[in-house]
């Protein structure tokens, strides 16, 4: 699927909407490559995993929390965070807590599989495919950003992918959320 260093194409597009210096979260994040990548930033990283071995690789970019986030409680229900990534990860119940992780503000970049994907290679279970629109309505309220629903070659995969900005506080104006590879207007 991808190597153990090189961040997501889809994190590095869209990483911009990150506020500076934010305090971000990396759901399911395994040796750390997004950790590295954000911390390398400048942000401050936590990240959670299951696996002893990932948990103590990605330790070196931030604080994080070795839990099984499908078979035990959500370790983070009292906190929000500047940014919330998620990539090649899906376990339905945690959508709403993943969602309400994101502070006010705040930028979800999630990216996994969706259904087509049992015709390529696997994951082919329905559990770990979202349906069409699946994602989307997971960020319900959120300012959708970007938002993609396909087929990706090389390696072969269907996937969902959505960057999404928590609405903050009234301020009169409209948020600008630059698209990537456009330059603002002035």
């Amino acid at each position: 699927m991808h190597d153990h260093l090189t961040p997501s194409p889809w994190l590095l597009r869209w990483a911009h909407l990150i506020a500076p210096a934010s305090e971000a979260l990396d759901v399911a994040c395994g040796n750390g490559r997004h950790m590295r990548w954000l911390a390398e930033q400048g942000h401050a990283m936590t990240g959670v995993d299951r696996s002893a071995e990932a948990v103590q690789a990605a330790s070196a970019w931030g604080h994080v929390l070795q839990a099984d986030i499908e078979a035990g409680p959500w370790p983070f229900a009292d906190r929000t965070f500047g940014a919330v990534v998620v990539t090649n990860y899906l376990w339905r119940p945690r959508l709403p807590d993943i969602a309400d992780a994101v502070a006010p503000g705040g930028v979800l970049i999630y990216e996994t599989f969706a259904q087509g994907n049992e015709t390529v290679g696997k994951p082919s279970r329905p559990d770990f495919l979202l349906a069409p629109g699946e994602l989307l309505t997971a960020c319900a309220g959120f300012r959708i950003v970007a938002y993609e629903d396909g087929f990706v070659a090389q390696p072969d995969r269907f996937v969902q992918r959505v960057a999404a900005v928590r609405p903050g506080e009234p301020s009169g104006a409209p948020a600008r959320h630059v698209l990537s590879g456009h330059s603002a207007c002035q």
